[in-house]
């Protein structure tokens, strides 16, 4: 009798645990950043990160049955924090490049654009086309972006200052110790037209250096999730959710 009910609670814990763990694979814990407005941010009224990518990987999970556990974290722990397992996504403003594709993977592209560049209004005013016309200023850029390497490699720039996150950069250039600042298009724009910064202004005559399309990311030991979230987006794509979240921020397709 007491091997049968050992037996029997055995096998109840067996069931139990193929259960649990059935269900633990069917959550995604994601990876945002609360700086990339309108993709991602901090919505201190729900304390969530919101935004466009959220969206977007919000919809990816109601596809594929996945719950989506969004965690937020600097955009330069993003691609560590994937490949260490602490995540199993990426879901940011983060640019498709060949840098991180040997690091990562990437799903089909979402969106494409380049960067912004922002000037403190006492900065004289000429036509800035390329990151030449940055010659002799103080520049600030965010630790991570496609921007960070071509700037720092680009002559004649006075100094170039890295910031974790762009309200930081941004608060700086309206403060007058950045002359200028690159990042994301529509994040500039974005912040900028919110009018809490009235040192700071967009330039329109500036020409894009880096353009990109973002993705999601995943891990390079995981083919098969990546595999799922480009047969989800492909749907996404095609009955028109993808276009309607870039459309409700702002991201004009």
């Amino acid at each position: 009798m007491k091997l049968k009910l050992l037996a029997v609670t055995l096998a109840s814990t067996i069931a139990l645990g193929l259960s649990t763990t059935a269900f633990a694979q069917k959550v995604l814990k994601v990876g945002s950043t609360p700086t990339g407005i309108p993709f991602t941010f901090l919505d201190t009224k729900t304390n969530t990160i919101q935004g466009a990518m959220v969206d977007v990987i919000n919809a990816v999970g109601k596809e594929t049955g996945y719950t989506i556990q969004i965690e937020a974290m600097p955009f330069s722990t993003l691609i560590a924090s994937l490949t260490s397992n602490r995540i199993d996504l990426i879901s940011a403003a983060m640019f498709i490049t060949p840098a991180r594709q040997e690091v990562v993977s990437f799903s089909e592209p979402i969106y494409r654009y380049g960067e912004g560049l922002m000037l403190n209004t006492k900065v004289p005013q000429k036509t800035y086309t390329s990151f030449e016309d940055l010659k002799d200023l103080t520049v600030g850029v965010q630790i991570g972006t496609a921007f960070v390497e071509p700037l720092k490699k680009t002559p004649g720039i006075k100094e170039v200052k890295l910031y974790d996150g762009s309200q930081n950069m941004i608060s700086d250039l309206n403060a007058g110790r950045l002359d200028a600042g690159l990042l994301d298009y529509p994040i500039a724009a974005y912040i900028l037209s919110q009018g809490n910064n009235p040192n700071v202004r967009l330039d329109t005559s500036y020409k894009p250096q880096v353009m990109g399309s973002i993705g999601i990311a995943a891990n390079k030991s995981n083919p098969e999730l990546l595999a799922t979230v480009n047969a989800a987006l492909t749907k996404l794509k095609a009955n028109g959710t993808i276009d309607a979240i870039l459309k409700k921020w702002g991201l004009g397709v």
